[in-house]
Parts: structure tokens; C-alpha cells; sequence
């Protein structure tokens, strides 16, 4: 069997190379089925449905811009992921953005504007772009940012938080705007949670999620997943009990190791697999939530999704890069268009020198081969 599975593999990625694999239909597939999930996942919830619906339509119409922009010889892809600052409050173990000091203490100089981030949305917009993850730092420090992104309904902006700075204006603002879904992180249980991000964490994590229930508000759930806790947060038992406190996505982050001793905590081909039956399983015995595996099943997108294939990153300072783990660019948007950024030379010898459809372990195959990337951005 597992010699069959890899002569399979092997035909798919000389069809890749080839050219066969048509990677805008996969993606548009994939953009479908989280609509239609989120759809399904709202349908008790009026106002949210009735977002959803709307949005399902908008997101048709974004997929056939992408669609004709393919047929001209332009890949668009429908996901980008937008670091909106550099400061948060927390100092979560492991964390890779402080690893790589895309996160630090000091004060944030020279970050993108809230006009500047909103230009990039108009833009992104225009090109088809349907999802803009928010992230950071802790994005919530950015009002100014995520208030812009609530006047671009077309788009639906996942914003990554670690809960910490709900409040009122937040509340306020995700009733009035639903195209703004925060996604809160956690770890599984309360020691868990707050082994990793701190003590009290849990806590506030939990009574964000009940307020936002209580106001009739979805929100998502970010969990990163390791060799140690994959059964846990995939687990009927935990997933049970965010739903019961209104949760209606779960984004399963695998971890990426940023030292050679937490190697062992990133997921294996064993571990992708337990994970990959589990999503399809829950997703047939309970659709009341959306179910997301990041970055998934490489193997059927024909290697990552990074560098503009499925996603990029725009980083505080307006950097471009193949993805928040690959902390690398040779653009700036804020001297070019964003058109211009997901087609930077960088991106571009990514995706055409096969660097993406490599074996890796771990969670990112460009962090694996970094040293091919560095040599990429200084040839």
C-alpha cells in the first residue's frame, strides 16, 4: 500500500511539474468548501447566515477574477496573510515570530499606516482576494487596522488574537462589521494554555468566548498542534466544549520548530494523517463547525501553498514574503503594488525551482531549506 500511495504521488508531481496540475481550480475548490461550511455553520445564527450568504456570492465573484487573471497567464492567489504589527503582550514558549524578531518589545517604528493597510485591501479587493488572515504581534493593538478591513465586506478577515484585548469597541465593532471573525488561540486546557502563554490566559481566553456567544457573535478557534497534544485538541471532548461556548471554526496550526530542540514536537507524515481522518470525520458527525488544517495536506496541492501559490505574507513593515514562517523578502509594497509583490523575483524561483514541492518535516519546507531561500534573495 504505501508503495502504491507513492508511485501515486510521484505521477501527481510529474504532472505538477508538467504543468497539468491546475493549481487556481484546487485552490477555488478549497475556498468553496470553507464558504459552504462557514454557511452551514452559521445557518441558527440570522445575521451571520445572512453575511454568509452574501459573502458565499461575493467570493464566487472573486474566484472568476482569479479564474480569467489564470487564463491570461497571471496567478492570483485567494489568501493573504497580513502581520499588522510587530508589539504584543504576551511571550508565548516557542513562539516563532519573536524567534525570527518579527516580534519584539521594543517600540514599533516605520510599520505600516492604517492608510497604508487599507490601500493594500482595496488592492487585494480588485485582484479577487478573498481571505485576509490579520495577524501580528497581537493584532488587536491595531484598531486603526482592523476598523479599515471592517469597510471591505468582499473580503473576510480571520483575525488572529490571543484574546487578551476584547473589550467593548471590539464587541461593538464585530457586531456591526461580519466580515471580521476573531479567531482566539488555545492551547487545549486551561495548564496547557497557560504553560505556553502565561498564567491567566486561559481564563481571559474563556470569558472573551462567552461574551461574544452571549452576543450572538461566531469566532474561531487557533490551536497548534504537536506530537504531544494532536489527540487532545482533536479530541471530541475538547472540540465539544468549544462549540458549546459558540465557537464555529478550528484552524489547526501545525507547529514549526525554531531550534533543533523542539524538532520532535512538529508533526510527522504519521501525525498529518491521524489529523487529515479526524477533520473528515468531524466534519460528517459535527458540521457546526468549520474544520482547517494549516498548512494541511500538502501532498494533494502539490507541495506548499506558500509564495503566492495559495498565500503570501505581507509582514508591519510591508515586506512581502513566501509566509510568516519564512520570514524572507526582496519587495516592499510599500514601494510597489501588491500585484507587483506576489510576483517578486523571489516568489517567482520559489515556485518555478520545485522549491515548494519538496518531502520536509515539520510544518514549513521553506524553513527546512532557508539556506536555499537566503541564497535565492542574495544571488
Amino acid at each position: 500500500m504505501y508503495q502504491l500511495i507513492e508511485s501515486l504521488y510521484s505521477r501527481f508531481r510529474k504532472e505538477i511539474k508538467m504543468g497539468n496540475f491546475d493549481i487556481q481550480a484546487y485552490m477555488t475548490r478549497g475556498v468553496e468548501k470553507v464558504v459552504s461550511d462557514a454557511v452551514k455553520a452559521t445557518l441558527k445564527n440570522p445575521k451571520e447566515s445572512i453575511y454568509m450568504a452574501k459573502f458565499a456570492l461575493a467570493s464566487k465573484k472573486a474566484s472568476q477574477k482569479r479564474r480569467k487573471a489564470e487564463d491570461a497567464g497571471e496567478h492570483i492567489p485567494p489568501f493573504l496573510i497580513a502581520s499588522i504589527t510587530s508589539s504584543c503582550n504576551l511571550h508565548c514558549a516557542g513562539c516563532y515570530s519573536r524567534c525570527n524578531n518579527a516580534t519584539t518589545d521594543a517600540e514599533p517604528v516605520k510599520q505600516l499606516t492604517g492608510a497604508e493597510w487599507a490601500g493594500i485591501f482595496d488592492e487585494a479587493d480588485e485582484l479577487g482576494v478573498s481571505f485576509i488572515l490579520l495577524a501580528g504581534g497581537e493584532p488587536m493593538l491595531r484598531y486603526d487596522v482592523i476598523e479599515e478591513a471592517s469597510k471591505r465586506p468582499d473580503i473576510l478577515f480571520p483575525v488572529f488574537t490571543n484574546g487578551t484585548y476584547m473589550g467593548e469597541k471590539y464587541y461593538e465593532l464585530f457586531d456591526k462589521s461580519r466580515n471580521l471573525i476573531p479567531i482566539m488561540s488555545i492551547e487545549g486546557d486551561k495548564e496547557i494554555t497557560d504553560n505556553r502563554r502565561g498564567e491567566g490566559v486561559y481564563d481571559k481566553l474563556i470569558e472573551g468566548m462567552n461574551e461574544l456567544n452571549r452576543r450572538g457573535l461566531i469566532f474561531g478557534a487557533s490551536v497548534t498542534v504537536t506530537t504531544e497534544n494532536l489527540k487532545e485538541v482533536s479530541s471530541d471532548a475538547f472540540l465539544k466544549e468549544l462549540s458549546d461556548r459558540g465557537c464555529k471554526a478550528v484552524i489547526f496550526v501545525e507547529f514549526v520548530p525554531v531550534t533543533e530542540e523542539a524538532t520532535h514536537l512538529a508533526p510527522g507524515d504519521k501525525e498529518r494523517e491521524y489529523l487529515k481522518k479526524e477533520i473528515a470525520r468531524l466534519r460528517e458527525t459535527h458540521p457546526e463547525m468549520v474544520y482547517i488544517s494549516f498548512p494541511g495536506d500538502e501532498k494533494s496541492s502539490g507541495g506548499c501553498v506558500a509564495a503566492g501559490r495559495g498565500f503570501f505574507h505581507i509582514n508591519s513593515h510591508g515586506g512581502a514574503e513566501p509566509c510568516p514562517f519564512s520570514p524572507y523578502s526582496d519587495i516592499n509594497v510599500r514601494d510597489t503594488s501588491l500585484r507587483e509583490a506576489m510576483n517578486s523575483r523571489l516568489f517567482r524561483e520559489l515556485r518555478d525551482g520545485g522549491f515548494l514541492l519538496e518531502d520536509h518535516p515539520g510544518g514549513c519546507t521553506l524553513y527546512e531549506r532557508r539556506e536555499d531561500v537566503e541564497r535565492i534573495l542574495n544571488g
